[in-house]
C-alpha cells in the first residue's frame, strides 16, 4: 500500500545546541544569538542533544509564547535527522489511520478501562484498540534497531496491561512504535532502563496484543512512515 503519512514543518530555522536547561527549555544558538528554545520531547535524549549539535527549530506563531522557537530535530552523524517531535508519531499514526481505507470508524483519545489510549477503531463490527510510541533510542544504528524506553515510563507498563485485559475480552490491540530515526526498522524493549517495561510487552505479546514497527524517512523539517512491520517473536521471549 502507499504510506500517506507525512509531516512537513513550515518556517523552520537551524541552529546548534548548546545546552539543555531542563526537560522542557534548551538554549540553542540562531544566527549567532543565544535562545531559549521549547523542546517537544520531555524524554532524556542524552545520546541525541549533545553541545554543538545541529538542530531544526520552528518559529511558533503564537505571540503568547514565552519561547519563539520549537526543537523538532537533531542531526546524528550515523541516522542523519532524528525527529524528536513527541507529538508527531500521533498525527503520523492518525493520518495512516484515516488514509489507509481499511477501518470504517477512527476515534482519537479513547477510554477504555483506567487508561486512555491513543486510537479506537472499528472494522465490520470488530474493535480494535492501538497506542502509539515514538522511538528516539538506537544504541547501534548499524543493527536497524531501536530502543524503547529511554527513559523509565510507568504510563507505557500500565497501557500495555491494560492493552492485554482488553485482547482477552475480544479487542485487536496493537501497541505501535513509530521509528523517528533514519535506517531504524524493529524495536525491543529497553531492558536496561525499565526492565518492567520489556516483561510487560512480552506479557501483552503473548495475551495477543501486535507489536508493530513503523520505520519513517526523516529530514531537518519533515518525517514520513515509509513501511510497517509487525512482529511475532516477542511472544516467543522469556519475560526475564
Amino acid at each position: 500500500m502507499k504510506y500517506r503519512s507525512i509531516i512537513q514543518y513550515e518556517n523552520t530555522v537551524g541552529g546548534i545546541f548548546i545546552r539543555r536547561i531542563n526537560r522542557f527549555v534548551a538554549e540553542v544558538l540562531i544566527d549567532g544569538k543565544q535562545e531559549y528554545v521549547h523542546v517537544k520531547n520531555t524524554g532524556r535524549l542524552k545520546e541525541l542533544l549533545v553541545p554543538n549539535a545541529k538542530v531544526t527549530l520552528q518559529i511558533s506563531d503564537d505571540p503568547n509564547r514565552k519561547t519563539v522557537y520549537d526543537l523538532i530535530s537533531v542531526y546524528k552523524p550515523k541516522l542523519k535527522w532524528v525527529n524528536i517531535d513527541s507529538f508527531a508519531p500521533n498525527v503520523l499514526m492518525k493520518q495512516f489511520l484515516e488514509n489507509g481505507g481499511f477501518y470504517d470508524v477512527v476515534k482519537p483519545e479513547y477510554s477504555y478501562g483506567d487508561s486512555r489510549f491513543d486510537f479506537y477503531m472499528e472494522r465490520q463490527g470488530s474493535k480494535y484498540l492501538r497506542e502509539v510510541k515514538g522511538c528516539t533510542l538506537t544504541v547501534d544504528p548499524g543493527t536497524g534497531i531501536g530502543l524503547f524506553p529511554d527513559a523509565p515510563t510507568e504510563r507505557g507498563v500500565k497501557h500495555l496491561n491494560e492493552l492485554a485485559e482488553a485482547a482477552k475480552n475480544g479487542f485487536h490491540c496493537s501497541i505501535c512504535f513509530v521509528i523517528q530515526m533514519n535506517g531504524i526498522h524493529m524495536v525491543y524493549p529497553n531492558n536496561a532502563t525499565q526492565p518492567e517495561f520489556g516483561r510487560a510487552l512480552i506479557r501483552a505479546a503473548k495475551a495477543g496484543v501486535s507489536v508493530i514497527c513503523y520505520s519513517c524517512h526523516v529530514e531537518a523539517d519533515s518525517i514520513k512512515i515509509t513501511s510497517e512491520m509487525g512482529d511475532c517473536r516477542y511472544a516467543e521471549m522469556p519475560e526475564g
